[in-house]
């Protein structure tokens, strides 16, 4: 054999009987395809078909098993659908991602979890991460099973091949000026937000950038910023560390009430307006306009753009900053579209405080990691990104309608809310339910949620934040379902 055909075969997996050595004849009646799938899983989880390695033709893989094609493909698509295999059109079937260990408890009764036991204070998001659980509806995560790897890497290959000495030096605190071309282009195409790629300044996550504006308004003068309720506790308690009180303004089904906004005398504003966290409720036209209004007369807006790219069932929303920039601040980042730990974000700041805006940044880390911004600018340049993003809208469509199909069988009389977009659902209970309370239930059971009180400042009806995003349908119906068997228990 010529070395040309010895490389192409140790680059797949040979197909044929030996494959796995897999035997139909294992097979439940009826259930081939979950047989192979399980199979296959087993195998990538063992690292008998490693992250890379190519799995076989869908029609090899058929004739040899002595199956129908549609056995196969079912069980490819599966797998697809848990997030472990992506479909390469002629390179085939590649695996991407091992699946998580999955920890078997004993149904055993359990001291509460720690995490639900008082009001959360500002290790309750570490706490509720590292408590063990089978099932995780965290909400705010997205698919990391669904990382881009291969195009990561072919991304950081073309940057490592045309990056020059200099360019491993220190850079401009603003960003790599690759990124910061980048960014503006996502804007303006993605977010009808016209920019100067010069007014972009790259930030380690949309926390960072909360910490940079609190500084800016510090030395403004200002210590108040009002922000929604119900409303992300995470930002409440980033902008509390950096000593700014957050005044409660009620959120309705038109968004942010910019009349109580505008009766309370706060100078600056906090929101979500494209797809408002928890209850994914727009910000409407009147609204807009009243809060435009409101900002032309002094106020200032921090826009944080979360999860704007995630849309479904609703036509583009766009954001504030087009309409208003020397009034809007706006935040986004590569948290919910690719992952949390690549810490890329970017602000943008009215004219007159962006000199200080990258005065406090280059004081506080000279700038970010430049490598990671150089591959995610030739992921964006390259046309991946938007093929990464249309690939996670079907996928999440799929998921989201999977957990409305299961709130209504397993949580009967539960309201969903928000679900045109975003990586999560807003879903309230009736009665005197006590939402924390069955919060923790479902965590005793391995289920990870969030309480709806965990993100308001005054009463609300009880109610839970599911995230989807992460989770394959079948692990979407188990939770419900403990989640359901978990109120039961509760007066």
């Amino acid at each position: 054999m010529d070395r040309a055909k010895q490389g192409d075969v140790r680059g797949s997996i040979t197909a044929g009987a030996d494959f796995l050595q897999l035997d139909v004849g294992e097979a439940p009646p009826g259930g081939r395809a979950a047989w192979l799938a399980g199979r296959l899983r087993a195998a990538i989880a063992d690292g008998r078909v490693p992250v890379g390695a190519r799995l076989p033709a869908s029609r090899v893989l058929a004739v040899e098993l002595g199956v129908s094609r549609g056995v196969v493909t079912e069980a490819y698509q599966r797998l697809t659908e848990d997030g472990h295999v992506v479909g390469r059109g002629r390179a085939g079937t590649v695996v991407v991602a091992t699946p998580a260990a999955v920890v078997h408890r004993a149904p055993a009764p359990r001291r509460p979890p720690e995490v639900f036991a008082d009001r959360p204070d500002t290790t309750v998001f570490d706490a509720l991460r590292t408590a063990p659980a089978e099932l995780d509806l965290t909400p705010g995560v997205p698919d990391l099973a669904a990382f881009p790897r291969a195009a990561w890497l072919r991304a950081e290959r073309a940057v490592l091949h045309r990056l020059a000495p200099a360019d491993f030096g220190y850079g401009d605190p603003s960003g790599t000026p690759a990124l910061r071309f980048a960014v503006a282009t996502w804007l303006a195409r993605n977010r009808g937000i016209r920019v100067d790629p010069a007014e972009v300044v790259v930030v380690a996550g949309v926390s960072q950038a909360l910490g940079l504006l609190a500084q800016l308004l510090h030395a403004d003068g200002v210590s108040t910023v009002a922000v929604e309720d119900p409303g992300s506790l995470g930002v409440r308690q980033h902008l509390n560390n950096w000593r700014l009180d957050t005044p409660p303004v009620a959120v309705d089904a038109q968004g942010l009430r910019v009349d109580e906004l505008a009766a309370g005398g706060a100078p600056a504003v906090m929101l979500t307006p494209a797809h408002q966290f928890p209850t994914g409720v727009v910000l409407d036209g009147d609204r807009r306009r009243a809060l435009l209004r409101w900002a032309e007369r002094g106020g200032l807006v921090i826009e944080d753009d979360y999860d704007a790219e995630h849309r479904y069932d609703r036509p583009p929303v766009p954001a504030l900053r087009g309409m208003l920039p020397d009034r809007v601040c706006y935040t986004g980042s590569v948290s919910k579209l690719l992952a949390p730990a690549l810490r890329i974000g970017w602000v943008l700041v009215p004219p007159r405080l962006h000199a200080d805006l990258v005065a406090v940044k280059r004081m506080a880390d000279l700038g970010n990691a430049a490598l990671p911004q150089l591959v995610l600018a030739e992921l964006m340049a390259s046309g991946a990104l938007e093929r990464h993003l249309r690939l996670l809208r079907h996928r999440h469509v799929r998921r989201r309608d999977a957990m409305i199909r299961a709130v209504r069988a397993h949580l009967p009389g539960a309201v969903v809310h928000g679900a045109a977009a975003g990586l999560h659902l807003l879903v309230t209970l009736p009665g005197d339910l006590d939402d924390t309370a069955l919060a923790a239930a479902a965590l005793r059971r391995g289920v990870k949620v969030q309480p709806l009180s965990w993100h308001a400042q005054r009463p609300q009806p009880p109610g839970l934040v599911l995230g989807y995003a992460a989770n394959p349908p079948h692990h979407i119906e188990r939770a419900l379902a403990t989640l359901g068997a978990a109120r039961q228990t509760l007066p």
